[in-house]
């Protein structure tokens, strides 16, 4: 991400920045960069799936110190990729980086910085809910962020060290450095101690020319620019220690006051004096002019947006402006490519993004409409490999999706089919029954659709302890006992099949969400934060496989027992398709799938009183609504409680009727 190793090259040169005290300005946000930055330097969980409700504090808590210090903050978002592919190498390596590191932290167990999946849904909601605004770019957001912050006259928040390198008249402040949890001052005299970076301080300091800048970022190599090993090092002062390939650079540019002088002497130096390079060095300086255009400020596009909320561009570019629709989006639509989610996961095991490939088939045919002949090109693992996988789309109904797609601008006509055809269609996709998932209340039935696909999908199919223990954790309310349990989980290792399990549900959520956007909310959107809380649900399985008891924990209410028993039943109960209501090539793609995951080390055991269970559930569920103990304090009870000593066994029984249905 941008200049590489200046950020760090800089920590050691801190006199390029000025200590300042911020505050009444507004703030143009790199979003992207500030969501992985405040996940990872928070100490949350990352191995166990996320912890999306303190997350979500975390964000809260950010926000709030911002506008203490009346900083108005303006966020902007990633969209799709480069429809140039200018990227394309270094997009692939970090793609196969995260894989490795992604294994590391399966069989280890340590932080390898790997984000949890819905962090970054969790990242948008919350920022919606607190009425922040959101911009999202339909590339990648540097060139906008920088134009945006140029206009307004105010500084960026980022890490990326391409910030580094656009002329910024308010400067760039680095997340690094900004103090946001050590608010000072009272009312108007709030702020938060940081530090500014500008680019006349960086030339100043290093002696060079600012137009210098570009030529700098192009020759050190950035995301754009690849070039051939040169030990740029041996410029450096002989008193430096160590020397530094970017001090080498820069002392070698003092000698330079236009970048093309300096271009041209860099190509020569790489050899391009001989024959036998010269077309090389051509195709060289043919690059390192592309990676300087990159730093040169467009007009901004997001001014408008933010001010008025409207941008003169067909509804489906609008929507993804507006972080409605994802920047995957754009990238099904443009490239005919998706790059999917990297969780923490073992090697040996499938990738969790096989279970949910139907849902995402069904989006790519309402994207690229009804008569398309295009595949999408799916970027994901298989062992540590990175795989390009040609995947068809596909209509779960055709009569349906013809009304919602169009053959011009799919996007646009999505919203307009009636709310029942919408329905119908995700429903479909995800093979539940409308009838029976009416009965649930409205911000449950999507969470409880994707439970019911995973619990029918997901290979090795979950036991009932896993689906119990997730439907807990959706409904638990933090209490110190909660707390203490989860705590004592936390820095444990994950199980490698349970945590493989729990990952194949947060990408059927996430894929699910994405179709359920696409289709203009068919269903309420779920709040992510309160459905998954990682650490939790790994310690809830944990103590059910080593029987322990839950009662110290389930320190809850009536009302929370009862939506987990409604949760519970409806699982059940939503008839999913019996294998002769498959396709053909459905049927050999769970074959195939099959296949993949008979992986006897991390088999999931299947609980053999799992039938007995759920057969005892309804009458579970009746005789909970009929007793009230749990929650009625009644003269009776009380009489009850003053009495326990002479009946301690048979007391304690009837505590338990309750709690150990769950």
């Amino acid at each position: 991400m941008g200049v590489q190793g200046l950020a760090t090259f800089l920590d050691n040169h801190r006199k390029v920045y000025r200590d300042v005290r911020f505050g009444r300005s507004r703030l143009v946000i790199d979003g992207c960069n500030l969501n992985y930055l405040l996940y990872f330097e928070s100490g949350l969980d990352q191995n166990h799936g996320g912890e999306y409700a303190a997350y979500e504090s975390l964000i809260e808590r950010f926000i709030t110190a911002l506008r203490t210090c009346e900083v108005d903050p303006y966020v902007v978002l990633d969209g799709g990729s480069d429809h140039t592919d200018k990227k394309l190498e270094t997009v692939t390596q970090r793609a196969e980086q995260r894989i490795e590191r992604a294994h590391r932290a399966a069989k280890d167990g340590g932080k390898e910085n790997v984000l949890p999946i819905m962090t970054k849904w969790v990242f948008r909601q919350t920022l919606t809910r607190l009425k922040v605004p959101v911009a999202q770019c339909f590339g990648e957001a540097d060139r906008e962020i920088a134009a945006l912050a140029d206009k307004w006259q105010c500084p960026v928040l980022s890490n990326d060290s391409d910030f580094y390198i656009f002329n910024l008249s308010a400067g760039l402040l680095p997340i690094s450095y900004f103090q946001w949890q050590d608010v000072n001052g009272n009312g108007s005299k709030s702020y938060i101690p940081c530090k500014r970076y500008y680019t006349s301080s960086f030339c100043i300091y290093f002696e060079i020319q600012c137009q210098l800048l570009p030529t700098f970022a192009a020759l050190a190599g950035n995301d754009y620019v690849k070039l051939q090993k040169f030990i740029w090092s041996q410029f450096a002062p002989v008193a430096s220690k160590p020397q530094s390939r970017l001090e080498g650079l820069l002392c070698w540019l003092k000698d330079f006051e236009e970048p093309e002088d300096a271009l041209k002497a860099a190509v020569e130096l790489m050899g391009g004096k001989s024959r036998k390079n010269k077309e090389n060095m051509k195709k060289m300086l043919q690059s390192l002019s592309v990676g300087m255009e990159e730093y040169k400020l467009p007009r901004s596009s997001l001014m408008e947006f933010f001010i008025h909320g409207v941008i003169p561009l067909f509804l489906v570019e609008l929507r993804v402006m507006q972080a409605w629709l994802p920047g995957d989006t754009l990238d099904v639509l443009l490239l005919h490519r998706l790059s999917l989610s990297t969780p923490v996961d073992h090697k040996d095991l499938p990738s969790v993004n096989l279970t949910s490939r139907p849902l995402r088939q069904v989006m790519y045919g309402l994207v690229l409409g009804k008569e398309t002949s295009y595949k999408v090109e799916e970027r994901d693992r298989e062992g540590l490999q990175l795989k390009f996988i040609r995947i068809k789309p596909t209509f779960t109904n055709l009569n349906v999706c013809h009304n919602v797609v169009s053959t011009l601008r799919p996007a646009v006509s999505w919203p307009q089919a009636e709310l029942s055809e919408r329905l119908q269609v995700l429903l479909e996709a995800l093979g539940v029954n409308e009838e029976r998932l009416n009965a649930l209340p409205p911000q449950l039935r999507l969470p409880v659709a994707v439970t019911c696909y995973w619990w029918n999908r997901a290979r090795p199919r979950p036991d009932l302890k896993l689906l119990k223990s997730l439907l807990l954790g959706m409904n638990l309310r933090d209490t110190p006992q909660l707390s203490a349990a989860v705590q004592a989980r936390c820095h444990q290792k994950p199980d490698v099949g349970v945590a493989h399990a729990f990952s194949q549900w947060q990408v059927c959520m996430k894929d699910s969400m994405h179709l359920n956007q696409l289709l203009g909310l068919p269903l309420p959107e779920p709040d992510v934060a309160r459905f998954y809380q990682g650490t939790l649900v790994h310690q809830l399985v944990h103590m059910r496989r080593t029987g322990s008891r839950l009662k110290h924990v389930l320190k809850t209410d009536q009302a929370s027992v009862q939506q987990y028993c409604d949760m519970l039943s409806a699982v059940r109960r939503l008839r999913p398709r019996q294998a002769s209501e498959f396709s053909e090539s459905e049927q050999a793609e769970r074959r195939a799938l099959n296949d993949q995951t008979n992986l006897q080390p991390f088999q999931l055991d299947y609980d053999e009183e799992t039938e007995t269970e759920v057969c005892s559930l309804a009458r579970a569920q009746e005789e909970l609504r009929l007793d009230d103990r749990l929650l009625l304090k009644t003269r009776y009870k009380t009489k009850e409680r003053r009495n326990r000593c002479n009946k301690v066994e048979l007391s304690r029984k009837e505590e338990r009727r309750g709690t150990d249905l769950l």
